[in-house]
């Protein structure tokens, strides 16, 4: 299988590393130029990476065509490039909804809307597509753990809560500065941070099954540490704001 990306950011790259490491049968991987930085740097991965500064050119040579572009570039691009009917179209673009897609593409190729985050570079992590596909399916199941989505809108709640990993990492930044302005030495505070949080993650997915309000709960004791910070940070709002942030992203991604 031959497979083309139409734009080189961060998540196209990740989703690139990451089939690099898996055993998908992948022939060869045609990229665009748009960020020479990330691009080069792929390139030196592997022989099987083509650089093609053409995307009418990447559309032409792959079997399957991956959309990592913006809203804005899509919106401006995507009309003007031809696909074939006999190709699948992943797209990553998270405002341009399934009907968009159709009237830019015209054809009746297979579209997939995808939404990989940036764990997928170590094969790790869930990817929620829409509409279901099979193919698609096992495709990203080689990458981590394909979420099947039979309701656009419904996607939408993915999406949103999607926008949310830049401010997971905002908090660990912000504890390991925190640490480190105490005295802590900065590879020592991200390395007890971030490995912390993983320990907190892996415990959640073995306890998952049950709602996740017991583990609140459990980690708690009364006049404790974690029974101190669940509640101040309830009083300074600091849930409702998060529940505030994925209402807005909702909003912005049902506008379109």
């Amino acid at each position: 299988m031959k497979i083309g990306f139409i734009g080189t950011g961060q998540i196209a790259k990740s989703t690139i590393l990451g089939i690099l490491k898996s055993n998908l049968k992948v022939e060869k991987i045609y990229i665009s130029q748009r960020n020479k930085k990330i691009s080069r740097l792929l390139r030196k991965k592997s022989k099987k990476i083509r650089i093609i500064i053409n995307n009418q050119e990447i559309i032409d040579k792959s079997n399957w065509v991956f959309l990592s572009i913006t809203p804005t570039v899509g919106n401006k691009i995507l009309k003007d490039l031809k696909f074939k009917k006999n190709q699948t179209i992943i797209s990553f673009i998270s405002t341009i909804n399934m009907s968009q897609l159709k009237k830019y593409i015209k054809v009746k190729a297979k579209i997939v809307r995808a939404i990989p985050l940036p764990p997928i570079s170590l094969r790790k992590g869930p990817v929620p597509i829409f509409p279901p596909n099979k193919k698609v399916k096992n495709f990203f199941n080689k990458l981590g753990t394909t979420v099947e989505i039979g309701n656009e809108k419904l996607s939408k709640n993915f999406w949103a809560t999607s926008g949310m990993y830049a401010s997971f990492y905002e908090l660990l930044s912000t504890m390991s500065n925190w640490l480190v302005k105490r005295g802590i030495k900065r590879d020592k505070a991200q390395k007890y941070i971030t490995s912390l949080f993983v320990a907190l993650s892996e415990n959640a997915i073995v306890n998952s099954k049950k709602d996740l309000k017991h583990l609140v709960k459990d980690s708690q004791t009364p006049r404790g540490l974690n029974e101190q910070g669940v509640k101040e940070l309830r009083k300074a709002g600091f849930y409702r704001s998060t529940e505030k942030t994925l209402n807005s992203i909702l909003k912005r991604l049902n506008k379109v």
